[in-house]
């Protein structure tokens, strides 16, 4: 089961997906852990006050990479190139965008867990 949802990025709606699939998709193209760099980004980016934040360049190029991972997954005609599709936005704020993805991954992460309770209960256990 995967869950998509449509995001507000300099004047365009921008598709993303999260399912099951996305950490090893993630893991094949970047070498890194989703879930270790999602807790990292969403530490860094605190209340999501820039004043506030300890973003740094590394922590940028994290989120735009789980960006596009999710929004590849959502819509695989998009380059396969992250610059490429980052050339296609004037802006691209991890401000707005880093908040609505963490709450995409949380409700594909709890629709997961919710389907595996269910799937004992079918079993008798």
């Amino acid at each position: 089961m995967s869950i998509v949802k449509k995001v507000g990025i300099d004047g365009k709606e921008v598709l993303f997906k999260a399912s099951a699939a996305i950490p090893r998709i993630y893991r094949l193209k970047f070498q890194r852990d989703i879930y270790k760099d999602l807790r990292i980004l969403e530490k860094s980016i605190g209340e999501g006050d820039e004043e506030h934040s300890n973003l740094d360049l590394f922590s940028l190029e994290m989120f735009e990479n789980i960006a596009y991972t999710m929004a590849k997954h959502a819509d695989p005609a998009i380059a396969d190139d992250v610059e490429e599709w980052l050339d296609g936005f004037n802006t691209f704020s991890i401000y707005q965008v880093l908040p609505e993805l963490i709450k995409l991954w949380g409700l594909n992460v709890q629709t997961d867990a919710e389907a595996k309770k269910n799937f004992g209960q079918q079993r008798g256990r």
